[in-house]
Formats: structure tokens, sequence, C-alpha cells
């Protein structure tokens, strides 16, 4: 009697342990299929609509944002230049997938703005469908405050990346400038050059002197090359356009 009992327990205590791994068991697979199940691959959306773009991802549970749009001579105006996350990358339902889309090629001419009044240049670019980037303020006492001393294109610049133009804008002179917009000193004597950085506060490296051989008269057709001056700025980094602070280091290349 006292073995059968010892018998009867153990093939419960077998039972009870059966139905736990039989639920843990279950439990891993639900687990599994609800992680698995919420996952999805990103696809690949370069070269398509956005229209088309949006209605594929919103099939796999993704959402879709444009946050960029930039002209492009290869990819078609509406439809996608880039991607983020990259195709194939594995991410939870509902993840936000960022695009950029592109505008087709420039067909825009970008406005002379330089000595205008800001909200007069906002109106002009505005006009031809070009966004108003970044604006920088610089005391200037030589200008009205609110007038635009330089941009980011230049004016007339052909194959911009984005329809947006940065400007530099006169403040007034007991102001703290925030930036500026990097002149074009290639031509300029190089005490010239340092003595208009200086005056705007950007910090200059002794410039590097270099040797310049004499062009050629030309021949033919060919205009004759004029020559370099002595004491001439040839080379500058940042290049003009560049955005600037009193934290930038530019570097002038001279001739000698």
């Amino acid at each position: 009697m006292r073995t059968r009992r010892i018998v009867n327990f153990f093939q419960m205590a077998s039972l009870v342990m059966l139905l736990v791994a039989v639920a843990l068991l279950a439990a891993i697979i639900t687990m599994h299929f609800a992680i698995h199940g919420a996952e999805v691959q990103v696809p690949s959306l370069k070269g398509m609509t956005v229209a088309d773009a949006r209605s594929q991802t919103a099939g796999l549970g993704l959402n879709l944002d444009v946050d960029n749009r930039y002209y492009s001579a290869d990819v078609a105006a509406g439809h996608i230049l880039t991607q983020s996350p990259a195709p194939g990358t594995v991410v939870r339902r509902e993840w936000l997938v960022r695009v950029a889309e592109s505008l087709g090629p420039q067909r825009v001419e970008v406005p002379d703005t330089v000595g205008k009044d800001e909200r007069v240049a906002a109106l002009e670019l505005r006009g031809v469908g070009l966004d108003v980037g970044a604006t920088a303020r610089l005391p200037y006492g030589k200008a009205m405050q609110g007038t635009v001393l330089a941009q980011d294109p230049p004016a007339h610049t052909q194959g911009i990346a984005r329809p947006s133009i940065d400007l530099l804008v006169a403040a007034a002179d007991d102001d703290t400038p925030d930036g500026y917009v990097m002149p074009d000193l290639i031509g300029w004597p190089a005490a010239s050059a340092q003595g208009a950085l200086a005056r705007a506060g950007i910090k200059a490296a002794p410039p590097s002197v270099v040797d310049v051989p004499v062009g050629s008269v030309g021949s033919g057709d060919a205009p004759p090359r004029l020559p370099v001056k002595p004491g001439a700025v040839m080379a500058q980094s940042p290049p003009a356009g560049s955005r600037v602070d009193q934290k930038t280091l530019v570097k002038l290349t001279v001739a000698r």
C-alpha cells in the first residue's frame, strides 16, 4: 500500500513537471512569435515616388517621413534619393523611415540678395522657390541694420544641392557676431585680406607663400594668362561662401 502511494506520488509529480514544461515551451513559442512577428525588413525605396514608398511602408506597418529635399540631375523630381535605415535593416513595426526627395535638376536662378533688406531678400528667394537657410548676423557700421552683406551659395550659382540660401546680415555695432560668410579673397593683397578678416573677428593663420611660374602669353585663339601679382592671395580655406565664426582658422596661400 505504501509502495503504491509512493508510485502515485511520483506519477503525479512527473505529470505536474510535464505540464509545467509544456507551459514554458508554449510561453517561449508565444514570445518568439510576438517579438519576431513585430519585426519587419526595411524595403529599398530609392527611385520610387514618395506616394508609392509611403504606400509600401504603410503596408509593412512602418512610418515614412520626408525630412530633406535636394536637387538632382539623375533622379526625377518627386522620387526618393536616399533613405535611413538602409534597405534590408530589420526594425520594429511603427519604425520611422526617413527619406530625401529629389527636386529634379536645378532650374531656378539664384537671385542676388546682397545689399537688400533681409525681408526683401527672403521674399525674392521664396518667389523663385528657394528658402532662407541659416542667417548669421555681424556688427557692421557701414550698412544699415538688416542689410544682407553676403549669401551662400552666391548669386547665379549652378549645381546647388539644397534649395536654401544662407545669409549674412548686418547687425548693430554693439551686437555680438554669431557667424560670417567667408568672402572671396582670391586676388586680394594678403595684407588687405588679413585686415578684413581681423575686422570681422576671424582668425587667420600665417599665410603660405609659394612661387608662381610665369604663364605663357597665349597662342592662337587662347587668351593670355594674366600674371599673379606678388603678395596676392592665390587660394583660401575655407572657400568663399562657407559659414565661419570666431573659432574658424582661415588659411591663405599667397604668391611670392
